[in-house]
């Protein structure tokens, strides 16, 4: 593959203002009424590697590398409001013991099942005390041909835990895992001197143009030179590039198959 060329999106670079199939809907925009092209497209050079619309290329070869879990939590002890142990119950026992004035002030309490059965007045057992579930990760997606590896991280739940509500932990596991997001912070490495790589901030972008104004060609454009070790990208530029991956999520299978394997 020649290394001055993206397989498919980056064959002719269009404006970066045009609509293009990976950017539908999200495409960045100039101030209504304005003819002027903002002053950050002077940055882009037309041969540039756009981080985001390149991560969901799928003509890239895109491989997964040092897939790995960095936080789990597996565990039935985690106290919950009172008001998720009343709703787990079998509505033949919800009839037997309605909600009074005093259960209602508990509502938003925070306790254990054994706690929630006395308050109610029924066996522990009767209550379900769902598995919590936390699994942090981290991997990272590369090219060879690109000389571009990309490190992201990926959560089952943005919350606390995810309850699930499951006799084995495992199925808890499995059924917690398919929610499955990236998150937080990403850091690029790009040893390609050959080709200019750069990455287009397009929500604070659009958030500027909504507002007819023009963002700083800092705000807008990241350039990132051909270095030896991982290079942060700045938190406006990481948004842009997990909003991507997120959207295209369904036909970037790699992602999924690695972070699966890895559970099992």
């Amino acid at each position: 593959m020649n290394l001055t060329t993206l397989p498919s999106q980056l064959r002719s670079h269009p404006d970066v203002n045009a609509p293009s199939p990976h950017t539908t809907g999200s495409t960045v925009s100039t101030p209504t009424g304005s003819l002027a092209e903002p002053s950050y497209t002077k940055l882009v050079d037309p041969n540039a590697i756009i981080l985001a619309e390149a991560l969901i290329d799928s003509a890239i070869g895109w491989r997964i590398h040092n897939c790995k879990i960095t936080e789990k939590t597996v565990t039935q002890d985690e106290p919950l409001p009172f008001l998720y142990h009343y709703d787990s119950l079998d509505e033949v026992i919800k009839q037997a013991n309605p909600l009074t004035p005093e259960l209602l002030a508990q509502f938003n309490v925070i306790m254990t099942a054994s706690e929630a059965a006395k308050l109610i007045g029924i066996e522990e057992d009767l209550i379900p005390t769902p598995w919590h579930i936390k699994i942090n990760g981290s991997l990272v997606v590369f090219s060879e041909a690109l000389q571009l590896a990309v490190r992201l991280h990926w959560t089952n739940t943005a919350k606390d835990t995810q309850q699930i509500y499951t006799k084995k932990s495992n199925d808890a596991v499995i059924a917690a895992i398919k929610d499955w997001q990236f998150y937080g912070r990403v850091d690029v490495l790009y040893k390609n001197n050959k080709q200019p790589l750069i990455s287009i901030a397009e929500h604070t972008v659009n958030e500027y143009s909504a507002n007819h104004q023009t963002p700083s060609d800092h705000d807008a454009v990241f350039k990132m030179d051909a270095e030896q070790d991982y290079q942060l990208l700045p938190a406006s530029h990481a948004l842009t590039v997990i909003a991507k991956l997120e959207a295209d999520k369904a036909n970037l299978p790699w992602f999924e198959a690695a972070i699966l394997e890895r559970i099992e």
